[in-house]
């Protein structure tokens, strides 16, 4: 076919138009406002995988060996659940500040730590910063008002440190007394409520 002026244009597939544009639309959905997309595409993350929210609970009887966590915080101060999580529920949140449902259950994880460590004495919360220096996650956690510390991992070691109970970010752990994994939710909290009864439920057993 000939256009007027004589030039010859190549015909475009109808289909690879098609499919280009929902490429681009579905990239577009996926990478979110332009800032929270460039920090995603500045720390690699494009293959993350976002967890769909299944809650697991784990019985006592089938519950595997303690957590060995320990590390450096994000301030430069060392934590050690042998130490400061000796004899004592911790709730371990994997977080990172490119990761757009974290930033979503953020709110609801600062209600949950207030209310169950008033409510607990020997409840703690702790994060992991994943996969970003420390000062990019010390930024972000005083930006989201939380109120414990997080261990910094640039490196993504926290699937090895959690015994490959979570690998991505956002993930919840609960480790009873012993240090055990005792509950998982895997994916974004939704309510305060729903990691708030989970915790009491590990609260409530027997040491």
């Amino acid at each position: 076919m000939r256009a007027r002026g004589g030039r010859r244009h190549a015909a475009v597939p109808l289909v690879s138009t098609f499919l280009a544009l929902a490429l681009v639309g579905g990239l577009s959905a996926c990478a979110g406002d332009d800032a929270l997309g460039q920090r995603a595409r500045d720390n690699g993350e494009r293959n993350i995988q976002i967890g769909d929210g299944a809650i697991e609970q784990i019985g006592t009887d089938r519950r595997g060996a303690p957590v060995e966590l320990s590390g450096e915080l994000l301030d430069g101060s060392a934590w050690s659940r042998t130490r400061q999580g000796a004899g004592k529920v911790v709730v371990v949140n994997l977080w990172a500040s490119w990761c757009g449902p974290c930033e979503a259950e953020a709110p609801h994880l600062v209600r949950a730590a207030t209310e169950l460590t008033a409510a607990h004495p020997d409840v703690v919360f702790l994060g992991i910063d994943f996969g970003e220096s420390p000062a990019t996650g010390a930024a972000a956690a005083q930006r989201q008002g939380l109120p414990y510390p997080s261990l910094s991992d640039p490196n993504r070691a926290a699937g090895v440190w959690l015994q490959g109970k979570v690998s991505n970010p956002p993930s919840t752990l609960v480790l009873d007394r012993q240090g055990r994994i005792a509950a998982r939710i895997n994916g974004a909290i939704t309510s305060p409520t729903t990691l708030k009864n989970l915790v009491d439920d590990v609260a409530a057993e027997k040491a």
